[in-house]
């Protein structure tokens, strides 16, 4: 399916292939619209999942958030969920509904991110920094990565991506005295 993008599918070709009748689709979404909004749903859940996990004792902050950049790369070397989230950003341009929805998704994951930035402040483990711009910054630089990696598959080495920006996150840290 991924050879054309979401909003040139048909709900006859996204039948076809999954296998499915347009009855089955139908008694499951009301329109494409909806498969997109499940897809997004789907991607959410799956991302807090792995927030939850991160959340839990035993991490400090910085390991927390270098973890979570981990992952997010992780997400990228999936062309096809590239490919979705390519077009679910096309999407919430032009769809109030999914840009609600979606907004929504990005403001939980900026708030985790800021609590744990602001732990890793407070323990001294990075710089000192406003916590929800830096949140806001890895979220914005994992989504413009796998947009770009969408248009330029070839061009992203993720292994090479997540190197540096892993030495990136390592920048924050103070100073030793």
């Amino acid at each position: 399916m991924r050879r054309k993008r979401f909003t040139d599918l048909t709900v006859d070709d996204v039948c076809e292939e999954a296998g499915v009748s347009k009855g089955s689709f139908y008694s499951y979404f009301d329109s494409k619209q909806d498969l997109l909004i499940g897809l997004l749903e789907d991607d959410a859940a799956s991302m807090e999942e792995s927030i939850e996990r991160l959340s839990k004792p035993g991490r400090s902050g910085l390991e927390r958030l270098e973890a979570f950049a981990r992952a997010m790369l992780k997400r990228g070397e999936d062309a096809s969920r590239v490919q979705v989230l390519g077009d679910l950003w096309a999407a919430v341009s032009s769809d109030d509904m999914i840009r609600q929805r979606f907004s929504e998704t990005i403001r939980r994951r900026r708030v985790l991110l800021r609590s744990w930035i602001e732990e890793a402040v407070a323990a001294g483990e990075i710089r000192e920094l406003p916590p929800n711009a830096l949140a806001a910054i890895v979220l914005a630089l994992g989504d413009a990565l796998m947009l770009h990696a969408s248009l330029d598959p070839a061009g992203f080495q993720w292994r090479n991506v997540g190197s540096v920006l892993i030495l990136l996150l390592e920048g924050l840290r103070p100073p030793k005295a």
